[in-house]
């Protein structure tokens, strides 16, 4: 049985050369998960929670793939290691950092896993890039698209589209 899903993932980071991390990141999840479909802009945020640290880059990937979303997970994970991700500080800095937000309308609550991410519709650092490549897409918890979940969101973090030659 060959099911395949359309996963939307949240990457970032905030140390060493965050573009890079990135770039990175995409690779290792186009040769491990499955067929990129679309990337959204790369978007620069203050850090969220943990404020004392480096501004994030966060970009939205809409990924493809006949992984279930537990070994999509794990895969996640274990590029995070490849790419020297240490879990010390929680809401700390890190090299990379990737998350799923949502796999087509699965709603999944398992101990590796809670489909769609809990904090989405709090974030805007997500909502933005997954709303410039999924705005009409329906939150299956919420029952919202993308874009109003945009609208109602409460969260005064500045996002702005990153230029590389804006560094």
């Amino acid at each position: 049985m060959n099911n395949t899903h359309t996963a939307y993932l949240l990457i970032g980071g905030n140390i060493g050369d965050r573009l890079a991390n990135l770039k990175k990141a995409v690779k290792y999840i186009q040769q491990e998960c499955g067929q990129i479909v679309t990337i959204s802009s790369i978007y620069q945020t203050a850090a969220w929670g943990l404020k004392e640290q480096p501004d994030f880059l966060n970009q939205v990937i809409v990924l493809s793939t006949t992984l279930q979303p537990n070994t999509l997970m794990q895969i996640l994970l274990s590029i995070e290691e490849k790419m020297g991700r240490i879990r010390t500080v929680k809401l700390g800095p890190r090299t990379i950092d990737l998350d799923i937000l949502l796999i087509d309308d699965l709603i999944i609550q398992s101990e590796l896993l809670t489909i769609p991410h809990p904090a989405l519709p709090k974030r805007k650092f997500a909502l933005i890039p997954l709303a410039e490549v999924a705005g009409n897409l329906i939150h299956p918890l919420e029952n919202k698209s993308i874009l109003q979940l945009l609208s109602d969101c409460k969260d005064e973090l500045v996002v702005q589209k990153f230029s590389a030659t804006a560094i």
